[in-house]
């Protein structure tokens, strides 16, 4: 067990026979216990969890298609519907699948302009700008997407508004007119194809 010594120095008057002070040091030494770990620290890092051959099937077939019934899945893997089951809640539990999504063509919602928008918010109090900024859009109706970002934006919002006129509304309302935000550069989307569903933001 490793030891430091520290020196303790106090100053102490002493009368002298000739009623003279002279100032003397004294010096005492203290042991200083240092507690050392046994184990080196560990990283905190988060490992994929591992999937064998049925799993990986599972997740690719209700990627390409999140309506196959219980039955539909268990012929395409060849194994008994129960097993099927209990692998798709195992996956559930597990969060390797996060939850079931459907497709939606916005332009049937009247909504078929789409755009990108990146978003920089002002450096002062960071870290409870991206919080509440993020709460804040991620409810809003136009929001399709929301990506956290590292490098030149913060956010990138992805978009599905009626018209022009309303792009610009909601930039200005719900991003330029907020303190947090410092710039904003919109991108719009003419098309994009989706290979599979990606886990939320949150």
């Amino acid at each position: 067990m490793p030891y430091s010594c520290t020196q303790n120095r106090r100053n102490v008057d002493l009368k002298t026979e000739s009623l003279k002070k002279i100032r003397v040091e004294t010096e005492s030494c203290i042991i200083v216990r240092m507690e050392t770990s046994a184990e080196p620290a560990r990283p905190n890092t988060l490992r994929a969890p591992a999937l064998d051959a049925v799993d990986a099937r599972i997740v690719t077939l209700l990627s390409a298609d999140g309506r196959m019934t219980n039955a539909e899945l268990a012929a395409q893997l060849g194994v008994a519907p129960s097993t099927a089951h209990s692998r798709l809640r195992a996956l559930v539990d597990r969060g390797v699948i996060t939850g079931f999504h459907a497709s939606v063509d916005e332009r049937m919602l009247g909504a078929g302009l789409q755009a990108v928008i990146g978003v920089t918010l002002r450096p002062s109090g960071r870290r409870e700008s991206i919080v509440e900024f993020a709460d804040r859009v991620r409810v809003l109706p136009q929001v399709i997407q929301v990506f956290f970002l590292g490098g030149d934006d913060d956010f990138l919002l992805h978009i599905a508004v009626a018209d022009s006129s309303e792009m610009r509304e909601f930039v200005l309302e719900h991003l330029s007119a907020q303190s947090s935000v410092a710039s904003t550069r919109t991108s719009i989307v003419f098309d994009y194809h989706r290979n599979s569903v990606a886990a939320s933001f949150r």
